[in-house]
């Protein structure tokens, strides 16, 4: 064989390896302060590349993601992905548990790999109240062409971003934290950073008539559930945090903080203009935004001034929450279709209940689980670990699996890390003893919300649990005097951040790190840490531990 043709064989082999390599996503984000006044008010908000909210990030399921962000703001900085399971990486995860923060003038860039979750996520910086400044924006998974869903194309695809805003800058409001004051309640919700209020207001979504298009719903705010509706309109509910649902249609969806939903929305009402309503749940006083939708043929003819009402109470909320369903025959990004996991026959392995509680340490308020408020210490949990110094930073298993929690036990502030055996099958029941509503989320994983009932938990409960067709997703609420059922794998080896979605809470230390150990060290189960991770804490000056091999 010719030199000429061995030249050719290792160019179409090179050729082969470079297009069975997933793609890659680059993006640069340049992380500064600016003055933004969404409620009318000037005050200083965080821009991604100059923009409020951040910009989307569109990508497809196997695709992956090169985020250099600059932080150009004068605090230590980091980002979460919030919903993307991060598989054996949660170097990635972009919490005080896993990562130094990126410190002022510095950059840092995140990679990995959006797997096996086509929906709908968002990204927000977790450090110091940062979120209460912005910093967030939408982050969808597509579909790869081989992998069907179960609906037509949408003629556009629309990211909605709601959430309670406060018009006091975040620096302001965690003095306020700080100092063992509560916050008060938000000063207004926006969509897509605004109110729709005021002269000139601007549209914000076109659609053409008797087309459908998908709207990716997301409450990005600190504090409150919101009811989203569209004036005149119905939506089909398709996608929950990475999971096809049976398509029902609901006149109006609560979503609670931190959850996303994707609806599919047909313009066939008379051509005009419609409001988007975003308002607050489970509040005295109701706070709303409003947001334009025009038909293309309307002329700009105005929307309606008659909004379309919420309704009211939390059993009506809970009686959507049981209608919500895991859609069994669509396929999805992973060797075998949805609904073949059949979670609901598998032993389980371990019971945790979880039970959060306020109380007042050195005359200043916290919040606890089980009785420990959760500090970060210097060290990060997870460099701590994979330094072997873990035993000089926290220690594991701070708090029971049953605790017996009265709503005055102090609690204890300290790192709060749990020990969870690596592939186990685990049942976490969140109890919520208190008259608001709670949401909490896992990193790193989906859970199988099996039940939200009133009361408290006993096993006798189990009998009301769905083991069919749970939605699997990521963020689940918790209403007031209630419990709710999440059963799961824990096969994915990491320090994961288990915590409050309202960030008043999270902040004051609800919030606690679970700690999902390979036995083996392989880099079957975890990559190793990133070259260039920063180093803080007592693992500065530390020697690199042996990385992980196959």
């Amino acid at each position: 064989m010719g030199r000429v043709t061995i030249l050719l064989l290792c160019l179409l082999a090179g050729a082969v390896a470079v297009r069975g390599e997933d793609p890659y996503l680059f993006f640069t984000w340049n992380v500064t302060y600016g003055t933004i006044s969404p409620l009318g008010v000037p005050q200083e908000g965080i821009f991604i590349n100059g923009q409020f909210p951040g910009p989307n990030i569109n990508s497809t399921t196997n695709n992956n993601l090169v985020i250099n962000v600059f932080n150009n703001i004068d605090e230590p900085l980091l980002f979460t992905w919030n919903g993307i399971q991060q598989r054996k990486n949660s170097w990635q995860d972009g919490v005080l548990g896993t990562n130094c923060p990126i410190p002022p003038g510095k950059n840092f860039t995140y990679r990995f790999q959006v797997k096996d979750q086509i929906g709908s996520y968002f990204y927000y910086p977790t450090t110091a109240m940062h979120r209460a400044a912005g910093g967030f924006g939408g982050l969808r998974v597509n579909s790869r062409l081989l992998i069907p869903v179960p609906y037509a194309d949408p003629e556009d695809d629309y990211t909605v971003l709601i959430g309670d805003w406060y018009s006091k800058s975040h620096t302001v409001l965690r003095q306020k934290l700080d100092a063992g004051r509560p916050l008060a309640r938000p000063d207004g919700v926006l969509i897509n950073g605004q109110t729709g209020k005021g002269k000139d207001v601007k549209p914000l979504f076109t659609m053409k008539p008797g087309k459908t298009y998908k709207y990716r719903i997301c409450n990005v705010g600190l504090k409150n559930s919101l009811n989203f509706r569209i004036q005149g309109h119905q939506m089909k509910l398709v996608e929950m945090e990475g999971s096809h649902t049976v398509q029902n249609t609901y006149d109006s969806l609560d979503v609670h903080v931190g959850q996303c939903f994707s609806v599919l929305i047909t313009a066939d009402k008379d051509p005009r203009d419609y409001y988007m309503v975003a308002s607050t749940r489970f509040t005295k006083s109701v706070l709303t935004a409003t947001g334009i939708i025009r038909y293309t043929n309307g002329n700009g003819a105005p929307a309606s001034s008659i909004l379309p009402k919420a309704p009211e109470g939390w059993a009506w909320s809970l009686n959507q929450f049981r209608s919500f369903r895991w859609n069994l025959t669509a396929s999805a990004a992973r060797p075998n279709p949805q609904g073949s996991y059949h979670y609901g026959q598998i032993n389980i392995t371990r019971t945790i209940k979880l039970v959060s509680s306020a109380s007042s340490v050195g005359g200043k308020l916290r919040y606890g689980i089980n009785g420990v408020s959760h500090v970060n210490p210097p060290t990060p949990l997870k460099l701590a670990e994979y330094y072997g110094v873990a035993d000089k930073v926290f220690k594991y298993d701070t708090i029971p699996d049953e605790p017996l929690l009265e709503k005055a036990t102090p609690v204890t502030p300290a790192p709060n890390v749990m020990n969870i055996t690596f592939r186990t099958f685990v049942e976490i029941i969140l109890e919520n003893h208190e008259k608001s509503v709670q949401s909490w989320h896992l990193d790193g994983y989906s859970f199988f919300t099996v039940a939200i009932e009133p009361g408290r938990w006993t096993p006798e409960k189990r009998k009301s649990y769905n083991l069919l067709d749970a939605v699997s997703r990521h963020t689940i609420q918790v209403f007031p005097k209630s419990w709710a059922a999440i059963m799961l794998t824990f096969d994915n080896a990491g320090m994961w951040n288990l915590r409050s979605e309202l960030a008043e809470r999270r902040y004051l230390g609800q919030e606690l790190y679970i700690s999902v150990l390979s036995p083996e060290r392989s880099l079957r189960d975890e990559y190793n840490m990133p070259d260039d991770a920063e180093l803080c804490g007592a693992v500065t000056s530390l020697p690199k531990p042996t990385p992980y091999s196959i």
